[in-house]
C-alpha cells in the first residue's frame, strides 16, 4: 500500500465501527524503517494519533484499530512527527537524491518497503534518519 493511499481512509474502530477520525498522515519511525503511528483529522475525542500498535488491519476502504484505543497507548515509543511525503532525501555522505513523492508499505506490519524519489526508488530499509531537514538513508554500496 502506498502513503498516499492511506490518506483520508476512516479509521474505524473493531468492535462496533465508530469512526475516531481520518488518516491524515503516517509518522514514521526511521530506525525501524516503519510507521509509527496513525495521524487523526476529524477525530472526535481529540485524539491525534494512534500508535501504530493499536491497528488490526490497513484495506482499501478503511483503518481499522482496537476499540476505544486512546491518544496515550503507546505513545512512549512514538517518535515525534516530521513529514515524510515531500521531504529532501540526503545520503548519509550528503549526496541528494531528489524528494519523497510516496512510499510503499507492508500494511499488515508497517514497514517501510520503498521510498519512491524524484530521482528513483530506494528500499525503506535504507532510511536511517528522519527530520525537519531530510530523510537520510544509507547510501549504496560501490564495489
Amino acid at each position: 500500500m502506498l502513503f498516499s493511499q492511506a490518506f483520508g481512509l476512516p479509521v474505524i474502530t473493531a468492535d462496533d465501527a465508530t469512526t475516531v477520525g481520518k488518516v491524515a498522515d503516517l509518522t514514521v519511525d526511521a530506525r525501524n524503517a516503519t510507521v509509527a503511528a496513525v495521524r487523526l483529522s476529524g477525530a472526535a475525542d481529540r485524539t491525534e494519533a494512534l500508535a501504530w500498535s493499536a491497528v488490526e488491519a490497513v484495506g482499501p476502504d478503511a483503518v481499522i484499530v482496537h476499540s476505544r484505543v486512546t491518544a496515550e497507548q503507546g505513545q512512549d515509543h512514538v517518535p515525534a512527527h516530521h513529514r515524510i511525503l515531500g521531504s529532501r532525501v540526503l545520503t548519509e555522505h550528503g549526496a541528494e537524491h531528489g524528494t519523497v513523492r510516496d512510499i510503499a508499505f507492508d500494511p499488515a506490519s508497517g514497514r517501510l518497503l520503498t521510498l519512491y524519489t524524484a530521482l528513483g526508488e530506494i528500499a525503506g530499509a535504507r532510511l536511517m534518519g528522519l527530520g525537519s531537514y531530510a530523510a537520510v538513508v544509507r547510501a549504496e554500496p560501490t564495489y
